[in-house]
This record gives structure tokens, sequence and C-alpha cells, in this order.
């Protein structure tokens, strides 16, 4: 049976002889030609796909250390200094690392935009929940089946978002994050660690979109995606809508 793993909106995954085990998709063998081609590129930060099981069920490699799970609040790492500049310069690698990946002729994608030259497949989750921790800091990110294309600059804005966080305040106040007034503060250094050329106004407008799109993913997928359906039950999406709604009050 393995070792459950805590956390996810998919029913979790399993830890079985070393090799995590989780529900396939049609969009696993997409997520896998990217994990192929960041392995490749000698990329850190992922896991290593794995292929699939007799039962039909993904694997991939195990990234050791420490994960958010269940628990609220979130462990003090989450909201460190350390962890915002080591989540931006991971993020920069990752986009050299896939600058140059191309989706395989019928790439499906769970999340997304239509594929076109100049977009890049981002993670699309690359939030504390996903993050791997150790001593050392970020060991990586887990949990790429929500990966699809889009825009670079719409990457760097969701993941600034998340971590930042520029959630509702009820939200980041249930994951142990009080400061609200150090939010701004906390954006800039994230985008100078990234290395972003622009604003924290360009930025605050592109969050503002990402946020849009969002929000018009989990309502469309929700149709015939239970993840997106339970997303929308427990009020994920009300959620995102009062941070939208808040973020003209950060300028």
């Amino acid at each position: 049976m393995g070792e459950r793993l805590d956390g996810g909106f998919d029913g979790g995954a399993s830890l079985v002889n070393g090799v995590v085990r989780r529900t396939a998709g049609p969009w696993t063998p997409s997520v896998h030609a990217l994990l192929d081609h960041l392995q490749a590129g000698g990329f850190s930060g992922a896991p290593q796909a794995l292929g699939v099981d007799a039962d039909g069920r993904e694997m991939v490699s195990f990234l050791a250390g420490q994960t958010v799970g269940n628990a609220r609040p979130w462990p003090s790492w989450t909201h460190s200094s350390s962890a915002l500049t080591d989540v931006a310069r991971w993020l920069r690698r990752y986009h050299a690392a896939v600058a140059d990946f191309v989706p395989p002729d019928g790439a499906r994608w769970r999340e997304g935009e239509t594929w076109q030259p100049g977009m890049i497949v981002a993670h699309n989750d690359a939030a504390p929940y996903n993050a791997v921790w150790n001593g050392d800091g970020l060991v990586g990110f887990v949990d790429w089946d929500m990966a699809g294309p889009v825009r670079r600059e719409l990457d760097v804005a969701w993941v600034a978002f998340s971590w930042t966080p520029l959630h509702a305040p009820h939200v980041v106040a249930a994951e142990g994050f009080t400061d609200l007034d150090s939010r701004l503060p906390r954006l800039a250094d994230f985008l100078r660690a990234y290395g972003w050329q622009g604003t924290t106004g360009d930025i605050l407008d592109l969050i503002a979109e990402r946020l849009t799109l969002q929000l018009t993913v989990m309502n469309q997928n929700a149709a015939d995606d239970p993840t997106y359906q339970r997303m929308l039950a427990v009020g994920r999406d009300r959620d995102l809508a009062i941070a939208l709604d808040q973020l003209a009050t950060l300028r």
C-alpha cells in the first residue's frame, strides 16, 4: 500500500518503495514530457518522471524534505524571507530551463492556455503547499498535474501572489500570515530576487489578470473535473474573487 502523503484535492498520493504514485490523467504524458525535458537539462527542483505503474498510476521520484501537508497554520518557513527569495530564484532558473521546451504534438494540459511560440509551460501551482523545504532551503516543487502553457509574466505574477502572499486576508491568516503591511515590501523583494524588470504596479496588473484567468479556468474545469468541483465546494473561487477585489487597495 505504501505511505499516504498529506495534502491535495486529488485524493492524495502514496510513497511506495521510494516512488510517489498518484492518479494519472489525460495530461500525464504531457507533464512527463515536461519533466523529462527538465531532467535532460540538469534542472534540479522538480521530480523525475518514472512512467506509470501496472495500475495506471503516475510515478515520479520523491523529493525529500518538509512539506506543509495538512498543517494549519503553515510552518514558519513558508512565510520567511529566505523562502521568498529561494522561490523567486527557483522560478528564474525554471524559466531559463523551460524556455526551449516545445510541447509534443497533441499535448493535453489540465490548465493553461493554447500553446503559442513565446509561451512557457508553467507549473501553475508553485504555492507553499506544493513546496519541499529542508535545512538548506527550497528543494523544489511537487504536484505538476496543473502544468500548462502561459505567458512567462503571468507565471511570475501567480507565484508572487502565492508567496507574498496577496491572497484574501482571511485565507492568509488561517495559514499563519498576519503582517499584511509587509506584503508590498515582500513583493518588491520577490521581484528583485527574480530579476523582474518592471514595476510593482506592473505586476499587480498582471496578478489581477492571472486571478481573472484562474477563476475562469476553475469554473470551466468544474464541469467535468471532480478536483475543481471540490475547490468550488469549499469556496476557493470566492476567496480568489475577494483577493482580486482587494488588489486595488495595495496601490
